[in-house]
């Protein structure tokens, strides 16, 4: 697929190529490769995100009425929503900035490319998202800007992922980047959902199996936080199935499914459920409902990272289109596959010659 990413112009800071993958101990020779785990996170994500999202909001019990069991598409136009979008938003600070990424580049990139220009039909997406547009269209910065009543929300770790593919086998320099990221935007347990993300997309990236990539997520946060007590329980529930993992982590009668806890737990639990095998995965994080797309979006980051962008079904990558900007207007256009592309740059061949750049900035 040829090139269409974009770079958005932002305040200038040091473009850092990702470094070489650096696993915490010796692994195997990774017969994926780098460029085709980045290729599944990104396109997991979005495909998840795509499966996810006619049901986000609903019980099983609604899902099975309405459709039986989900097996794959239930719309006839598929399409990610605002966690697909926001994840291309961090790939492409991270394209741009890398390791030296700040809270002051994640500011002045959530004003340029959000704040400071008309919103799409989703007006910003979520409440954690729309929080921090008033507090910075009110002349907050961060991180006074993500002081607002949902800095809980899973709006960081759906945009996650991309640190995970920038920081490949570094799970604790993936956490460092989300929560810089997050800082604009969210606090406590909702940074703490956004490293766990990045932190076992990371793992996954550099070939680790299901249990170490699960015990990466954990790592990075504190051990008595509300997310580490939830992942915990949803992973030692996995044997028995997306009912037990649900049952595990949902608060019964709470209105609200956008938790981070309990969406980065579900997450996961669908992950280790399908010991990392990319359809099981996605589909049992569908078919809790809850915010099914985020929690399905995560799942299909994990997976696709650990299986690569081949153990997706074709049927189901082949819908994914460049994000039509439905929440983000200054992301339409691109596609996740350009911006993994990105994140995970092919070795340079000395013999070849130098590619043409191929960014652009917006009109």
């Amino acid at each position: 697929m040829a090139s269409t990413a974009r770079i958005p112009s932002v305040p200038a800071g040091p473009a850092v190529p990702a470094g070489p993958a650096v696993p915490a101990g010796p692994v195997p020779r990774d017969v994926l490769g780098r460029r085709e785990r980045a290729r599944g996170a990104l396109l997991g994500l979005a495909v998840g995100d795509a499966l996810g999202a006619p049901a986000e909001n609903m019980k099983p019990s609604e899902i099975r009425a309405r459709w039986g069991r989900i097996t794959g598409y239930v719309t006839e136009h598929p399409a990610g929503t605002d966690d697909t979008e926001y994840a291309i938003f961090s790939g492409l600070l991270l394209a741009r900035h890398g390791s030296a990424l700040t809270p002051a580049h994640v500011e002045a990139a959530w004003h340029e490319w959000i704040a400071d220009r008309a919103e799409g039909p989703f007006r910003g997406a979520g409440f954690s998202e729309r929080g921090t547009l008033e507090n910075l269209r009110r002349g907050l910065a961060a991180p006074i800007s993500a002081q607002h009543r949902h800095a809980w929300s899973d709006g960081l770790a759906m945009r996650a992922a991309p640190h995970g593919v920038f920081a490949a086998g570094r799970p604790d320099e993936a956490a460092r980047l989300a929560a810089i990221d997050g800082s604009v935007s969210h606090d406590g347990e909702g940074i703490y959902g956004g490293q766990a993300v990045a932190a076992g997309v990371a793992a996954a990236m550099a070939g680790a199996p299901v249990v170490a990539v699960v015990a990466s997520a954990l790592a990075v946060v504190p051990d008595d936080s509300w997310t580490a007590r939830s992942l915990r329980r949803a992973v030692t529930a996995a044997h028995l199935g997306e009912r037990a993992v649900r049952a595990a982590v949902v608060i019964g009668g709470y209105p609200w499914t956008d938790l981070a806890p309990e969406a980065v737990a579900l997450a996961f639990g669908a992950y280790a459920a399908a010991d990392g095998d990319f359809e099981q995965a996605v589909l049992t994080a569908v078919n809790m409902g809850r915010d099914a797309d985020t929690t399905a979006a995560v799942a299909g980051a994990l997976a696709g990272a650990t299986r690569g962008a081949a153990a997706i079904p074709p049927a189901w990558s082949s819908a994914i289109a460049p994000a039509r900007g439905t929440c983000l207007p200054t992301m339409a256009g691109h596609h996740v596959l350009d911006i993994a592309d990105l994140l995970a740059p092919e070795a340079p061949d000395a013999s070849a010659p130098a590619p043409a750049d191929k960014t652009e900035a917006p009109t």
